[in-house]
């Protein structure tokens, strides 16, 4: 791991720390959601076709093929999970195992997959797509509303990550990875329509790509940061209020958790290192646990 993360350099800006939880070893580890009711993670490893579900009680991972690559997984007031994949959009019961497709929006596009996808709170599942070469431009925001009906709410992006509400639901933040970029729309809660898309903030050179993300009790938003070695705590406006240190260079998605929501579990991929960086990255593709003196809302349900 290097000596000072690149972004940190002539700043001061606050750094935490964090303990690997899980050492998974996935390939691309992505999407962690809490479940209050079960008090467990549920996550992702994209390119192992895995859905997994982590106890930190118990130590223990569950996990499920499902038979290609997953890109997300959320629960339902059903006690199922709502998965994002190459096939569109299905259920996942934990019991049986069994995968029940929903809806496919893309099915004439069949280079592409779903990736980052996030419920709001209103119960309707926001989701994006991106090529599976990564194709610039390719993917598209939808949103699965609570009668499987499906919205494309805007097309033009190319790779689909992270998304959050502000408190007062009236702004929506959204990733599209390549961009650097952190969007901000103004968002009618009740329609479930975005517009007025403009730029909250971008990050500088030397700070990675920013990848998953989510909002904090006080309004602030923790993006992932691919290739910065950790997560960081930005002000809608773009200052770098902390950070935490990962020591895995690409870091993909943080949730908040526990029996307070006050611990942020972070994910990893381990999918670029060569033998070299494995050796030097041997927790990549590990969850990881922060307890950062912030809380974050509870998750929301998806209702169809």
């Amino acid at each position: 791991m290097p000596a000072a993360y690149p972004f940190e350099q002539g700043t001061c800006v606050q750094t935490l720390t964090s303990e690997c939880v899980l050492d998974a070893k996935a390939v691309l580890g992505e999407g962690p959601v809490w479940r209050s009711e079960t008090n467990d993670l549920v996550w992702v490893d994209i390119e192992s076709s895995k859905v997994c579900c982590f106890s930190p009680s118990k130590g223990e991972n569950r996990s499920w093929n499902v038979g290609g690559k997953v890109g997300l997984a959320v629960p339902s007031q059903k006690g199922d999970l709502i998965l994002g994949m190459t096939i569109g959009l299905a259920r996942l019961d934990m019991q049986s195992g069994d995968v029940s497709p929903i809806i496919d929006p893309e099915k004439d596009y069949v280079n592409n997959r779903f990736n980052d996808g996030k419920v709001d709170p209103e119960g309707r599942l926001w989701a994006g797509t991106m090529g599976l070469d990564e194709a610039p431009g390719v993917g598209s925001l939808y949103r699965l509303n609570r009668n499987l009906s499906i919205d494309n709410l805007f097309g033009n992006v190319s790779i689909s990550n992270g998304m959050a509400w502000s408190a007062d639901r009236k702004s929506f933040y959204y990733i599209d990875s390549p961009t650097r970029q952190i969007a901000v729309f103004d968002c009618d809660m009740n329609s479930g329509i975005v517009s007025n898309r403009r730029v909250a903030f971008e990050l500088p050179d030397g700070m990675g790509y920013p990848d998953g993300m989510c909002i904090d009790n006080e309004g602030m938003l923790w993006v992932a940061l691919w290739q910065g070695w950790g997560v960081g705590r930005f002000d809608p406006c773009g200052e770098l209020l902390c950070k935490i240190e990962v020591p895995v260079e690409c870091v993909t998605s943080c949730c908040f958790g526990g029996e307070n929501w006050d611990e942020l579990y972070i994910t990893t991929s381990s999918r670029d290192l060569d033998e070299e960086g494995r050796i030097k990255q041997p927790l990549a593709g590990g969850v990881f646990r922060c307890k950062p003196n912030f809380s974050g809302p509870p998750t929301n349900l998806f209702l169809g």
